[in-house]
């Protein structure tokens, strides 16, 4: 099965100081099945590992090398989260009161009916108040 992946487990994988076994259990989880990813996912992860390399916690190589290692990977851009960005993604941040940004992560994976990787705690709380399966932390 599938997963969708969001930006603080992708993170947990690429900074060793924030891996753990359930992080290297998603990665590995991805490497042989896949995940999914809104649109927002890329532009968010080369924003935080630009970050990264500003605060000296990874070379640039090492961010270039992230990106090319993560473009490897079967991970799907999913093509239709602008269309529930705001519709359902709004009343999910309304509901749980989390960015839109989170948001989206949520609403992929109920639409798709499929267990989401997150170690962000505001997340985590409202994907387990809608039935959604995690993984991760």
């Amino acid at each position: 099965m599938s997963i969708v992946l969001d930006c603080s487990a992708t993170l947990a994988w690429i900074y060793p100081d924030e891996t753990t076994d359930a992080v290297l259990a998603v990665f590995d989880q991805v490497i042989h099945q896949g995940a999914f990813v809104p649109e927002l996912w890329r532009t968010e992860i080369a924003n935080c590992l630009t970050q990264g390399v500003r605060r000296s916690r990874i070379t640039a190589i090492e961010r270039s090398q992230s990106l090319s290692d993560l473009a490897n990977m079967g991970i799907i851009t999913d093509n239709q989260t602008g269309k529930h960005v705001w519709q359902e993604s709004l009343i999910l941040a309304d509901r749980h009161r989390l960015t839109v940004y989170d948001a989206t992560y949520l609403e992929l994976a109920l639409r798709l009916s499929l267990p989401l990787a997150t170690l962000d705690d505001d997340l985590r709380r409202a994907a387990q108040d809608e039935g959604v399966t995690l993984l991760g932390k």
